[in-house]
């Protein structure tokens, strides 16, 4: 399980997050709502190694991983797809996929990680030697969770993944993501399309001005008359 506790990451003297605690559970889809702004992408680059922390910790099943480098944490089992994706646009999507298996835990799975991926992206086996580069947005983030699944996480999180997708590419998207919760791996998943993710996710945090102000089953956050005024357009 990965556990955030009173995790706070300031930029100078702004405070973006402000001990904010959370946590992600196998088999769990946990959406972090949340206006522009409100701190979420800074939650996630804390939580990966992208963003040292001011104060509280991170743990992986009990092990303290607060301010560890990136690769570190990708190897004890958490990996983050960022909001551009981070994937290598002049390279095929083989060899994107391959590159993400290189720690221990991922190289012993290689093979069957591999077979996953192009059973949940058909489409990705068939354009295996095409360049990402000439891929569409929605096949491009099929290479981005591919390739983070190829590292054998644990947990997967997901900074806006369905950014620039046509509606019919996120229903797609959303659909991925339960067949991967289906496998064992929890998500954390910050995402503007509010409905949708409550949708298919478990729980659910409100992270305003770098705070979390709620909390609760997704079921109980679809049905709150405030989170419907502020996030899913209206009551």
């Amino acid at each position: 399980m990965l556990e955030v506790r009173d995790l706070s990451v300031s930029y100078g003297r702004h405070r973006a997050v402000e001990s904010v605690s959370a946590s992600v559970g196998a088999n769990e889809i946990v959406v972090m709502l949340g206006a522009n702004g409100a701190g979420k992408s800074t939650l996630l680059r804390a939580i990966g190694g992208l963003t040292p922390p001011h104060a509280g910790t991170v743990t992986m099943n009990g092990a303290d991983i607060t301010r560890r480098a990136a690769h570190e944490i990708v190897a004890a089992g958490i990996a983050l797809i960022p909001e551009d994706r981070g994937i290598f646009a002049d390279l095929t999507v083989h060899e994107n996929l391959r590159l993400a298996a290189y720690l221990p835990r991922a190289r012993a799975q290689e093979a069957r990680n591999l077979d996953r991926v192009l059973a949940l992206f058909p489409q990705l086996a068939e354009r295996r030697r095409q360049t990402v580069r000439t891929m569409s947005g929605g096949e491009r983030q099929m290479v981005a969770i591919g390739r983070a699944l190829m590292s054998a996480p644990s947990i997967l999180m997901l900074d806006e993944p369905s950014l620039g997708l046509s509606p019919l590419l996120c229903s797609e998207l959303f659909r991925s993501l339960v067949q991967i919760r289906e496998t064992g791996v929890g998500i954390l998943l910050v995402e503007q399309n509010a409905r949708q993710s409550l949708a298919i996710a478990d729980r659910g945090y409100l992270l305003d001005n770098g705070r979390i102000v709620g909390a609760d089953s997704a079921q109980a956050l679809a049905s709150d008359a405030k989170v419907q005024r502020a996030y899913l357009g209206g009551v």
